[in-house]
């Protein structure tokens, strides 16, 4: 017979241990996301247009918002530009082999509830930093819009193969790295003078460090059933290396380096650096307790050995980078 595709019975075995975990994440849903009746709305940090003093609340928003360095507003604008391409994560999501086994989004299945209800958490992060960066007057919300727009005209890939326990080692590792980045760029906006943008970059870390214990849970939870196939998908996606949620912003466009640039503003300014990077991997490390972890086969020890090193080899790498002494600001007037 031609053209019959083999039988990959690692990702049957990985889709089955998936299935086996679908009442935990349920429970996730109820437990760890939130209620839209009761939860924050963009609407709660901004000026409200039904209040007669609209233009001296957009005003002293401006004022504030005038002492931010433009490295920072850039990086909150990549930031807002990541959590805006939320089609494209919902859509990897749901192709993942074993999540939606009904091709439905209206299944009652524990996972197709999560990525709906995660998604919809997400979205609002989007909306806020959007409405805020418009307000302030500094930024090309048209350059942006076009940024948008090509980010989710290229999609998105981790490449984690469609494995869903590779997903689930980047969506742990990722939640992190954004909940760092809206942490430490909240710091620098106290800093800078504004509280209120201060306080909506930590109220956002907080729904990232909640979805970022709700990964790491199922994925120890993996490591329990199935400690050979996950630590082969943590080798698999660190020897990959974690790519950012929006490598693919100027893909295809006149700025195709728009998102290195962005990146390295990141870097010089210390809202996301290689010391974070290497720090995630020591965490998830830690957690994971893979440097313990007993009766592994041949190929799995050796992962154990190269996963207990990596944290260590980064912070190495990390040590020797240099911040760019120059750097190219986007997206702002």
């Amino acid at each position: 017979m031609k053209n019959v595709k083999p039988i990959d019975y690692e990702l049957e075995k990985n889709m089955e241990v998936i299935s086996q975990l679908d009442g935990q994440v349920g429970e996730a849903v109820e437990n760890i996301l939130v209620d839209p009746e009761t939860c924050w709305q963009p609407s709660d940090f901004l000026p409200d247009f039904g209040n007669p003093d609209i233009h001296d609340e957009i005003k002293a928003l401006q004022k504030r918002a005038e002492g931010i360095p433009d490295t920072v507003l850039t990086s909150l604008v990549g930031n807002m530009i990541t959590e805006e391409a939320l089609p494209s994560y919902q859509t990897y999501f749901n192709l993942l082999e074993g999540i939606n086994e009904d091709r439905s989004l209206l299944s009652p299945s524990g996972w197709v509830r999560w990525s709906k209800a995660w998604t919809a958490e997400e979205n609002r992060h989007g909306d806020l930093l959007n409405k805020y960066l418009y307000m302030t007057g500094r930024v090309d919300m048209k350059a942006v819009e076009i940024t948008i727009h090509r980010l989710l005209t290229n999609g998105f890939d981790p490449k984690s193969e469609s494995d869903p326990y590779q997903a689930m080692i980047y969506t742990s590792f990722q939640e992190r790295a954004t909940k760092i980045s809206h942490v430490n760029t909240g710091k620098l906006a106290d800093k800078a003078g504004d509280p209120v943008l201060s306080r909506i970059c930590k109220t956002i870390a907080g729904d990232e460090a909640r979805h970022e214990k709700a990964y790491k849970s199922f994925m120890s939870s993996i490591f329990e059933i199935d400690p050979n196939g996950a630590i082969l998908a943590f080798e698999k996606m660190m020897k990959k290396q974690i790519v950012m949620p929006a490598v693919l912003m100027g893909e295809g466009g006149p700025n195709p380096s728009i998102y290195t640039r962005f990146s390295e503003i990141t870097q010089k300014v210390g809202i996301y650096t290689g010391w974070d990077y290497a720090r995630i991997i020591d965490h998830l490390v830690k957690l994971w307790k893979i440097e313990n972890l007993t009766g592994l086969n041949d190929a799995a020890s050796k992962a154990q050995i190269y996963l207990s090193k990596l944290a260590e080899r980064y912070m190495r790498v990390a040590d020797r980078m240099k911040a760019p002494d120059e750097i190219q600001l986007a997206w702002l007037k």
